[in-house]
């Protein structure tokens, strides 16, 4: 089963998310901020972060910073889900190095098309 952390402030948003994932067999875990994703981090290797930008504590882009410093998560798929699609935004998601950005609004849909294609 894989795992997989999502990362958002906005619980509509983790909720229909959570329920999705779960519906195609992932291992779920929540988080409301990058704070809550790097204690989760401490215990466990996902294999894919849904990751939001604009949160409370610590955002998006200085929490894959510190995933992009563990050796022990380079495996680990990172995807940026925002509100920000400016393509300057998008641009330095990418170059951070995040497997993939989506813009909301999304099809969950699609979403996990691409994720599944992640895996081939």
């Amino acid at each position: 089963m894989r795992k997989i952390i999502i990362a958002d402030d906005e619980h509509k948003i983790l909720m229909s998310l959570e329920y999705s994932f779960k519906k195609n067999g992932y291992d779920v875990y929540i988080a409301r901020d990058g704070t809550e994703v790097l204690d989760f981090l401490k215990t466990m290797v996902p294999d894919v972060i849904l990751l939001d930008i604009m949160m409370p504590n610590l955002d998006g882009y200085s929490t894959l910073e510190a995933i992009k410093e563990d050796e022990r998560l380079k495996e680990t798929k990172v995807i940026f889900l925002s509100a920000k699609n400016n393509p300057k935004d998008i641009e330095k998601g990418l170059k951070m190095g995040a497997d993939a950005y989506v813009t909301k609004p999304y099809s969950i849909k699609k979403l996990m098309q691409q994720i599944e294609e992640m895996f081939g």
